[in-house]
Protein backbone atom coordinates (compact mmCIF):
# COMPACT_ATOMS: atom_id res chain seq x y z
CA UNK A 1 0.00 0.00 0.00
CA UNK A 2 1.39 3.45 -0.92
CA UNK A 3 1.55 6.80 1.27
CA UNK A 4 -1.46 8.07 -1.19
CA UNK A 5 -3.70 5.04 -0.27
CA UNK A 6 -3.21 5.04 3.12
CA UNK A 7 -3.73 9.43 3.39
CA UNK A 8 -6.61 8.60 0.82
CA UNK A 9 -8.22 5.48 3.10
CA UNK A 10 -7.10 7.43 6.65
CA UNK A 11 -8.00 11.19 5.72
CA UNK A 12 -9.44 12.22 9.16
CA UNK A 13 -6.61 10.32 11.18
CA UNK A 14 -3.90 11.92 9.21
CA UNK A 15 -5.18 15.42 9.70
CA UNK A 16 -6.12 15.51 12.99
CA UNK A 17 -2.10 14.40 13.38
CA UNK A 18 -0.57 16.75 10.64
CA UNK A 19 -3.09 19.59 12.44
CA UNK A 20 -2.01 18.62 15.99
CA UNK A 21 1.64 18.90 15.32
CA UNK A 22 0.92 22.55 13.58
CA UNK A 23 -0.62 23.68 16.09
CA UNK A 24 1.81 22.37 18.29
CA UNK A 25 4.46 23.80 16.61
CA UNK A 26 2.88 26.84 16.54
CA UNK A 27 2.03 27.36 20.52
CA UNK A 28 5.40 26.43 20.58
CA UNK A 29 6.63 29.32 19.05
CA UNK A 30 4.20 31.35 20.87
CA UNK A 31 4.89 30.18 24.18
CA UNK A 32 8.94 30.66 23.00
CA UNK A 33 9.41 26.92 24.37
CA UNK A 34 12.57 26.90 22.41
CA UNK A 35 14.91 29.34 24.26
CA UNK A 36 15.68 32.34 21.39
CA UNK A 37 19.39 32.29 22.04
CA UNK A 38 19.35 28.38 20.31
CA UNK A 39 17.83 29.45 17.23
CA UNK A 40 19.77 30.99 14.29
CA UNK A 41 19.68 34.63 14.73
CA UNK A 42 18.59 36.60 11.34
CA UNK A 43 19.85 40.37 11.05
CA UNK A 44 17.89 42.99 12.83
CA UNK A 45 16.77 44.08 9.72
CA UNK A 46 15.08 40.95 8.59
CA UNK A 47 13.67 40.18 11.90
CA UNK A 48 11.75 43.78 11.80
CA UNK A 49 10.70 43.42 8.19
CA UNK A 50 8.75 40.17 8.97
CA UNK A 51 5.79 41.49 10.14
CA UNK A 52 5.52 43.80 7.20
CA UNK A 53 6.17 41.49 4.58
CA UNK A 54 3.30 39.10 6.73
CA UNK A 55 1.16 41.53 5.80
CA UNK A 56 1.97 42.13 2.40
CA UNK A 57 1.64 38.04 2.11
CA UNK A 58 -1.74 38.09 4.05
CA UNK A 59 -3.20 40.31 1.17
CA UNK A 60 -2.12 38.56 -1.46
CA UNK A 61 -3.20 35.05 -0.11
CA UNK A 62 -6.47 37.15 0.75
CA UNK A 63 -6.63 37.74 -2.83
CA UNK A 64 -5.78 34.13 -4.59
CA UNK A 65 -8.58 32.53 -2.06
CA UNK A 66 -10.84 35.02 -3.33
CA UNK A 67 -9.75 34.06 -7.08
CA UNK A 68 -9.38 29.93 -6.03
CA UNK A 69 -13.00 30.40 -4.98
CA UNK A 70 -14.52 32.35 -7.96
CA UNK A 71 -12.68 29.87 -10.29
CA UNK A 72 -14.45 26.92 -8.56
CA UNK A 73 -17.86 28.84 -8.91
CA UNK A 74 -17.11 29.09 -12.79
CA UNK A 75 -16.23 25.48 -13.26
CA UNK A 76 -12.74 26.02 -13.62
CA UNK A 77 -11.05 23.07 -11.34
CA UNK A 78 -7.57 23.60 -12.59
CA UNK A 79 -7.25 27.16 -11.62
CA UNK A 80 -8.83 26.52 -8.55
CA UNK A 81 -6.38 24.13 -7.86
CA UNK A 82 -3.53 26.09 -8.79
CA UNK A 83 -4.67 28.94 -6.90
CA UNK A 84 -5.57 26.97 -3.72
CA UNK A 85 -2.36 25.64 -3.53
CA UNK A 86 -0.78 29.13 -3.96
CA UNK A 87 -2.76 30.30 -1.08
CA UNK A 88 -1.77 27.38 1.24
CA UNK A 89 1.75 28.18 0.41
CA UNK A 90 1.31 31.77 0.97
CA UNK A 91 0.18 30.60 4.03
CA UNK A 92 3.04 28.57 4.94
CA UNK A 93 5.81 31.12 4.25
CA UNK A 94 3.82 33.81 6.60
CA UNK A 95 3.30 30.76 9.60
CA UNK A 96 7.29 30.06 9.13
CA UNK A 97 8.22 33.64 9.12
CA UNK A 98 5.70 34.42 11.99
CA UNK A 99 6.71 31.31 14.56
CA UNK A 100 10.23 32.62 13.75
CA UNK A 101 10.02 36.02 14.63
CA UNK A 102 7.56 35.21 17.86
CA UNK A 103 10.14 32.45 19.28
CA UNK A 104 13.12 35.11 18.89
CA UNK A 105 11.60 38.25 20.07
CA UNK A 106 8.02 37.54 21.68
CA UNK A 107 4.41 38.56 20.72
CA UNK A 108 4.49 41.86 19.98
CA UNK A 109 3.42 44.87 22.80
CA UNK A 110 0.14 46.51 21.63
CA UNK A 111 1.58 50.17 21.69
CA UNK A 112 -1.57 51.85 21.66
CA UNK A 113 -4.33 53.02 24.52
CA UNK A 114 -5.53 50.74 27.10
CA UNK A 115 -8.93 51.40 26.52
CA UNK A 116 -8.13 50.55 22.96
CA UNK A 117 -6.67 47.04 23.79
CA UNK A 118 -8.64 46.23 25.99
CA UNK A 119 -12.39 47.04 23.91
CA UNK A 120 -11.14 46.36 20.05
CA UNK A 121 -7.76 45.09 20.26
CA UNK A 122 -7.94 42.17 22.44
CA UNK A 123 -11.36 41.14 20.52
CA UNK A 124 -10.04 41.01 17.07
CA UNK A 125 -6.72 39.34 17.90
CA UNK A 126 -8.80 36.81 19.86
CA UNK A 127 -11.50 35.80 16.95
CA UNK A 128 -8.55 36.08 14.64
CA UNK A 129 -6.22 33.42 17.10
CA UNK A 130 -9.39 31.07 17.37
CA UNK A 131 -10.44 31.23 13.65
CA UNK A 132 -7.31 30.78 12.31
CA UNK A 133 -6.42 27.49 15.22
CA UNK A 134 -9.84 26.01 13.52
CA UNK A 135 -8.95 26.31 10.34
CA UNK A 136 -5.45 24.94 10.53
CA UNK A 137 -7.40 21.18 10.77
CA UNK A 138 -9.92 22.34 7.85
CA UNK A 139 -6.95 23.43 5.25
CA UNK A 140 -5.64 20.64 6.17
CA UNK A 141 -7.96 17.84 5.45
CA UNK A 142 -9.34 19.77 2.50
CA UNK A 143 -5.97 19.80 1.06
CA UNK A 144 -5.79 16.23 1.61
CA UNK A 145 -8.78 15.18 0.09
CA UNK A 146 -7.44 17.21 -2.92
CA UNK A 147 -4.52 15.64 -2.79
CA UNK A 148 -5.80 11.82 -2.84
CA UNK A 149 -9.35 12.01 -4.84
CA UNK A 150 -9.20 12.63 -8.48
CA UNK A 151 -11.45 15.51 -9.66
CA UNK A 152 -14.17 13.40 -10.56
CA UNK A 153 -14.42 11.76 -6.97
CA UNK A 154 -13.91 15.37 -5.01
CA UNK A 155 -17.81 15.81 -4.82
CA UNK A 156 -18.70 12.78 -3.26
CA UNK A 157 -16.18 13.65 -0.87
CA UNK A 158 -16.21 16.25 1.99
CA UNK A 159 -13.68 18.45 0.01
CA UNK A 160 -16.72 21.01 -1.46
CA UNK A 161 -18.46 21.58 1.94
CA UNK A 162 -15.41 21.54 4.33
CA UNK A 163 -13.92 23.55 1.51
CA UNK A 164 -16.67 26.34 1.79
CA UNK A 165 -15.83 26.40 5.54
CA UNK A 166 -11.92 26.68 5.43
CA UNK A 167 -11.97 29.55 2.43
CA UNK A 168 -14.81 31.53 4.54
CA UNK A 169 -13.37 30.91 7.69
CA UNK A 170 -9.64 31.75 6.32
CA UNK A 171 -10.44 34.94 4.65
CA UNK A 172 -11.95 36.30 7.73
CA UNK A 173 -9.20 35.58 9.32
CA UNK A 174 -6.76 37.07 6.83
CA UNK A 175 -8.40 40.29 7.37
CA UNK A 176 -8.36 39.91 10.88
CA UNK A 177 -4.84 39.33 10.98
CA UNK A 178 -4.58 42.22 8.83
CA UNK A 179 -6.47 45.02 11.20
CA UNK A 180 -4.47 43.69 14.11
CA UNK A 181 -0.87 44.36 11.63
CA UNK A 182 -3.03 48.10 10.95
CA UNK A 183 -3.74 48.55 14.87
CA UNK A 184 0.23 47.68 16.03
CA UNK A 185 2.34 48.89 12.99
CA UNK A 186 0.21 51.29 11.18
CA UNK A 187 -2.47 53.12 13.43
CA UNK A 188 -0.56 52.92 16.73
CA UNK A 189 3.40 53.11 15.88
CA UNK A 190 5.58 52.05 18.61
Amino acid sequence: MNVRTTVREHTLAVAAVLSTVALALVFAAALRVVPPELLPRAPTAVVDAIPHVNALVSAVAFVVVVLGVRAIRAGEVEHHRKRMGTAFGLFAVFLVAYLYRVALEGPTAFPGPAAVEQFVYYPVLGIHILLAIVCVPLVIYTLLLALTHSVAELPETRHPTVGKAAASLWLVSFVLGTVVYLMLYVVFPG
